[in-house]
């Protein structure tokens, strides 16, 4: 049987629904809204049913949508890594691509990694940048984001990279001047270094809970790790930015039975709007790191 809707059209009705307006899809596809509302609404004509339930404010999916969009995604996706496998078989992946992660993840596992990827594929141009908070892919111009933790509902792609533990650290000379450690209930006689901007970051994953007060604070974790190997206090921080301190002594690890294993901080995807400009540079970048990061 014959398929009738042009994928050009499938792409732009997937990506209205996942940036939830016409004039955000237009951006993300350099088009105009009236390019975009025109792809949507011939597809409609070419299925006969109603996807899209438009307001002034917002877009709602109708139930032909929500059934329609799953099948769209799964033959999209399909198709992209066809095209995508031909592609890397006969040409590079070539042109910019703008990535941004979490400052302590960009300086301890992307940047080791950036010279072997240039020579791997010298034709494409990497955009790196560092924030600290979840940034807005579109507003920021980003095509993929490395995100640390449990990820919220989203109309964003992801491939879970790893899990990354999370370990109680702090300086061994801070440690020689401090009462000891023995449980969970002695970090409430401790200087405590907490994060300013992210509550939930101060909520440490202990089997046996105890109320923690944190004295000195920081909205950057690689400022956090710092203060940590400057004798300042205890951190709860990710393995994959104090592996190497704990190895070479300049931090030492405590209670490692005494945290919740897996929880929700531990998980590490790359998350990406689905663009067919771009798509074959995320998956060489993301192929590329997965088994070379040390989580």
């Amino acid at each position: 049987m014959a398929v009738h809707a042009k994928t050009e059209d499938l792409e732009t009705f997937i990506t209205v629904v996942d940036c939830g307006s016409f004039s955000a899809a237009a951006n993300l596809l350099d088009q105009h809204v009236a390019k975009v509302s025109r792809a949507v609404s011939r597809l409609e004509n070419t299925l006969q049913s109603t996807l899209l339930n438009r307001t002034t404010r917002r877009i709602e999916l109708t139930e032909e949508g929500h059934t329609f969009i799953q099948y769209a995604r799964e033959g999209l996706n399909t198709l992209y890594s066809g095209e995508e496998a031909i592609k890397l078989l006969k040409k590079a992946p070539s042109g910019r691509l703008r990535i941004d992660a979490a400052s302590p993840f960009v300086l301890h596992q992307l940047m080791p990694l950036v010279p072997e990827f240039r020579k791997h594929y010298p034709q494409i141009t990497l955009d790196i940048t560092s924030h600290d908070n979840i940034i807005d892919l579109l507003e920021r111009k980003t095509d993929l984001a490395i995100r640390i933790g449990e990820l919220k509902d989203s109309n964003l792609h992801a491939r879970k990279l790893g899990n990354s533990k999370l370990r109680i650290v702090a300086g061994a000379d801070y440690l020689k001047h401090a009462p000891p450690i023995r449980t969970s209930a002695d970090l409430q006689n401790h200087t405590l270094l907490g994060f300013t901007d992210a509550a939930k970051l101060n909520q440490w994953p202990l089997l046996e809970p105890v109320k923690l007060t944190f004295d000195l604070c920081a909205s950057s974790g690689e400022t956090i790790r710092q203060l940590c190997i400057a004798n300042q206090g205890i951190a709860l921080l990710s393995n994959f930015m104090v592996t190497d301190d704990i190895k070479e002594n300049k931090l030492i690890e405590l209670l490692p039975e005494s945290l919740i294993t897996p929880n929700n901080r531990e998980p590490v995807h790359g998350v990406y709007y689905k663009s067919g400009a771009v798509s074959s540079r995320i998956t060489a970048f993301l192929d590329f790191i997965q088994p070379r990061l040390s989580l």
